[in-house]
């Protein structure tokens, strides 16, 4: 009880800091989704739906936990193709992402709809490893992807576990990539 007490307390603190002013907007024309909506295992427990806000280069946990193909392996995801093979957003679902953290309108380029997990990592297209990532300010969708690589090569090399790497980049991608070599 101690530790949910303490965890509150530090996210009522986060929350204040990052200027939130205590409005949440909920769609009640749609039930919450828990968990993932589509094919994929959810990292995380998916809890919104609506009022997603990123925090700086990270997405609202609550609403994008990370999820991965539950059939995704080593062999498979380290064999040429397999992202191209597996990708299958369709523009609804983009927009679904884009409307459930607010993004009215943007210019081409400034959003990227990610791959929290990406799926060279074996994540997943399912709306809880969704979101939309601006490529400014830097840390951005650009600097996520020398993530992305980088982690791929550690697992297809061998040097990390699959689920290790999905684990890290779905947490705090950001610290991956301020310790990158």
């Amino acid at each position: 009880m101690k530790t949910y007490v303490i965890l509150i307390s530090l996210l009522l603190a986060a929350w204040s800091l990052a200027g939130c002013t205590g409005m949440v907007v909920v769609d009640t024309t749609a039930p919450p989704t828990i968990g993932p909506s589509g094919p994929g295992s959810s990292l995380g427990q998916r809890t919104k739906t609506s009022g997603c806000v990123a925090n700086n280069a990270l997405p609202d946990t609550a609403c994008t936990p990370g999820a991965v193909f539950p059939d995704a392996t080593v062999d498979k995801i380290c064999t040429p193709g397999y992202s191209s093979g597996v990708r299958n957003v369709p523009s609804s679902e983009k927009d679904d992402v884009y409307a459930e953290y607010g993004v009215a309108t943007h210019e081409p380029g400034q959003y990227e709809v990610d791959h929290l997990v990406p799926l060279e990592l074996g994540g997943s297209n399912d709306i809880a490893n969704l979101w939309p990532e601006p490529a400014d300010p830097a840390p951005g969708f650009h600097e996520k992807d020398q993530v992305e690589n980088y982690l791929h090569d550690q697992v297809c090399s061998g040097k990390m576990p699959l689920s290790q790497a999905q684990t890290q980049i779905a947490t705090d991608w950001y610290s991956v990539y301020k310790s990158l070599p």
